[in-house]
C-alpha cells in the first residue's frame, strides 16, 4: 500500500445474486436456484476469476447463509447482481426485499 504510494487503506468490494424469496413469483424464478457454490473461469484468456455462488432462499435461511459468506463478511462494499431481463419493477422488489427482509438482520445499512 505504502510502497505503491496510497495513504489509505484498501477497500474490498464483493459481488453476489441474492434473492429473497418472499413471494410465489420469486419462488418460481429462483426457488430452484441450483448455482450453489463458486465457479472458476476467465474473465479473458489469462485471467482467472471466481465467480461466487448465487443465494436465493426465504429471509431467515438467506441471513443465515449470508452471515457465513466469508467473502461478504470481509468486504467493505456488497454489490448485488440483479437480472436486468424482469424488468424494472420486479428489479425494485428485489432490492426492496433484501432490504426489508434481509439487510435488518445482518446489520446492513
Amino acid at each position: 500500500m505504502e510502497k505503491a504510494g496510497h495513504e489509505r487503506e484498501p477497500r474490498v468490494s464483493v459481488s453476489r445474486s441474492i434473492f429473497a424469496l418472499v413471494n410465489d413469483q420469486d419462488r418460481r424464478f429462483f426457488g430452484q436456484e441450483a448455482n450453489r457454490t463458486d465457479h472458476f473461469g476467465m474473465i479473458e484468456p489469462g485471467k482467472n476469476a471466481i465467480f461466487g455462488r448465487s443465494y436465493a432462499a426465504e429471509p431467515d435461511q438467506l441471513i443465515k447463509e449470508l452471515a457465513e459468506d466469508e467473502a461478504i463478511q470481509e468486504a467493505d462494499t456488497l454489490l448485488l447482481t440483479i437480472p436486468n431481463t424482469l424488468g424494472v419493477d420486479y428489479n425494485v422488489h428485489v432490492l426492496s426485499s433484501i432490504i426489508e427482509h434481509v439487510a435488518p438482520g445482518l446489520g446492513w445499512r
